[in-house]
């Protein structure tokens, strides 16, 4: 029995190391920096998008149709809004090869129309969060600069623990992408 755990460990530090390598692939134009200081976790990811800020931002900030873009989301809704400011709900769950784990996310949310998102965490499965999404316009299209620092509720291993949350933060911006350029080419939301 023994001997099958520490099979186990072994090829999940391998599938671990794999992740990471496809994280930090040259020939991708998303990256993802993901790294632990002391109980925060601190994500910095920067993408191109060919299309215009205003379709990046329609994207962003359509919270109620979140859930049909975002695979690891299975509800997001708007509770509030008022003014530049809305209260968003999100549940989902995220998942590490045979493992899930639920998760549910009330924010805060301050908007600064067409570049900037201001998002910071009121209630759910992390102890504390904030982000910022700023939108700025390149040659051809937009860059998006997305920077957090939260403290989940529970223990992240400080050598797997970044490396899955790279790997679920880029498929996350590879489904935004996606969905910015389906709606830029005449689609609907999804």
């Amino acid at each position: 029995m023994k001997k099958r755990h520490r099979h186990f460990f072994a090829i999940a530090l391998l599938f671990s190391a794999l992740q990471a390598m496809a994280a930090t692939a040259p020939d991708d134009d998303i990256t993802v920096d993901v790294r632990k200081s002391g109980d925060r976790v601190l994500v910095d990811v920067s993408m191109s998008v060919q299309a215009p800020p205003r379709d990046a931002w329609d994207v962003l900030t359509d919270y109620d149709h979140m859930a049909q873009f975002f695979p690891n989301l299975v509800s997001s809704k708007i509770v509030e809004r008022s003014g530049g400011r809305v209260r968003v709900e999100q549940k989902g769950n995220v998942s590490y090869g045979p493992l899930t784990f639920p998760f549910e996310s009330v924010r805060d949310i301050e908007l600064t129309q067409d570049s900037e998102i201001r998002s910071h965490a009121v209630a759910g499965t992390l102890k504390a969060g904030d982000a910022t999404t700023r939108l700025v316009a390149d040659s051809g299209g937009t860059r998006i600069l997305y920077h957090s620092e939260s403290v989940p509720a529970v223990w992240v291993p400080p050598a797997i623990g970044p490396q899955v949350i790279a790997s679920q933060t880029r498929a996350q911006f590879e489904s935004l992408r996606n969905e910015i350029l389906k709606r830029r080419n005449g689609g609907k939301n999804s």
